[in-house]
């Protein structure tokens, strides 16, 4: 980036220097070499951007490479502000302590770890994504998923071809929430790139995020970890760490709420906390709640403990928030422990006529 920048304030020769050192750690970053053509080019002539070549130059490559340089540079100078945080992070869970942030429309993926309930940011990596952009609808589409999931695992670079660099970690695309609406496909991965690529252009990936395998290397085994939140966004917009703690505050009031009116075996109290559009995998509202009208009448007390809560807004969605917990349920007649996952959307209540969370989505696994 120090080239880019001597670049624009004409200080060429440093510039040339910069890129020369660049290139000879970095033979294969394509965007180096076609800066240093630009500089060697200049010599001779006026340059006005980057790729500055005659017209039989190859402009499909040169048009990628010209939008990474834009991408880069853009990072360089409006990274984001140190005190804020990406308005998805709600609340972090404790295991795994980790959270990737994909912004799509800066080409970057961060990393934060949770300390003790404080979001640290562990990284800031350039990323490109689906060569036709976003967001993901149908197999083969070739887009990137815009919403909340989490790591399946890892699959070691020896299994893989050459595309893929150092190694690959498939996301749970499609979710729960992209299966209520229909969307299809498959092998969504974070994966590095081939050994002759430093960095693939912006969108260039079949619908994957693609990361430098040096990046990569550095945060593999985290992202080796299973169950790690990834939240794809179009565009992050950061906010102030204490309107997050402020928006968490107001929605585990809520939440609490709904698990002390399960507790307290009142039915009408707790089908209250479900939305008139509340589905599952296999059940709409009414027969949901009949079920659990009939479960909850045969016990005479229920606690519900809850332990490693997360909470994140859902990338391009209007006030859904995503919420998964592992739960210990204790009853005179039936004990378990298990995860749950919750999608919550914003509604207005009809008696109060007020802004109030409602379940829309739930289920338990393993």
């Amino acid at each position: 980036m120090d080239s880019l920048v001597a670049i624009r304030d004409q200080r060429l020769d440093v510039a040339l220097r910069q890129v020369e050192s660049l290139i000879a750690t970095h033979p294969e970053f394509r965007l180096a070499q076609l800066v240093y053509g630009d500089l060697l080019l200049s010599k001779a002539r006026s340059i006005t951007d980057v790729g500055d070549y005659p017209l039989d130059a190859p402009s499909n490559k040169v048009i990628g490479l010209r939008e990474e340089a834009r991408q880069r540079f853009r990072h360089h100078l409006y990274s984001p502000d140190p005190t804020a945080l990406p308005e998805y992070l709600i609340h972090a869970p404790q295991d795994p302590a980790q959270v990737v942030v994909v912004d799509i429309s800066r080409s970057r993926l961060y990393l934060y770890q949770n300390r003790g309930g404080s979001l640290r940011l562990l990284g800031d990596y350039y990323a490109s994504i689906g060569k036709n952009g976003f967001p993901k609808r149908a197999k083969g589409d070739k887009k990137t998923p815009i919403g909340v999931y989490t790591t399946t695992g890892s699959i070691p670079a020896n299994t893989l071809p050459d595309l893929y660099g150092i190694g690959a970690f498939p996301i749970n695309y499609p979710n729960e929430w992209d299966r209520q609406f229909g969307r299809t496909g498959n092998g969504i991965w974070i994966h590095g790139v081939p050994k002759d690529t430093y960095s693939r252009t912006p969108r260039s990936s079949d619908g994957c995020i693609a990361i430098a395998n040096e990046d990569l290397r550095t945060i593999k085994d985290i992202l080796a970890t299973p169950n790690m939140p990834v939240i794809l966004a179009q565009e992050v917009s950061w906010i102030q760490r204490k309107e997050i703690v402020a928006r968490r505050n107001r929605f585990e009031k809520q939440f609490h709420r709904w698990r002390r009116d399960w507790e307290s075996l009142d039915h009408p109290s707790y089908a209250r906390h479900y939305s008139s559009d509340f589905r599952n995998e296999t059940e709409d509202r009414a027969s949901w709640l009949d079920y659990k009208q009939r479960i909850n009448a045969k016990k005479r007390y229920l606690r519900v403990g809850i332990s490693n809560l997360s909470i994140f807004a859902y990338p391009g969605e209007h006030n859904i928030l995503v919420v998964t917990f592992e739960q210990d349920y204790r009853s005179d007649n039936f004990n378990d422990h298990n995860k749950k996952r919750q999608y919550w959307r914003l509604e207005k209540d009809h008696r109060s006529q007020k802004d109030a969370w409602r379940i829309v989505y739930e289920n338990t696994f393993s």
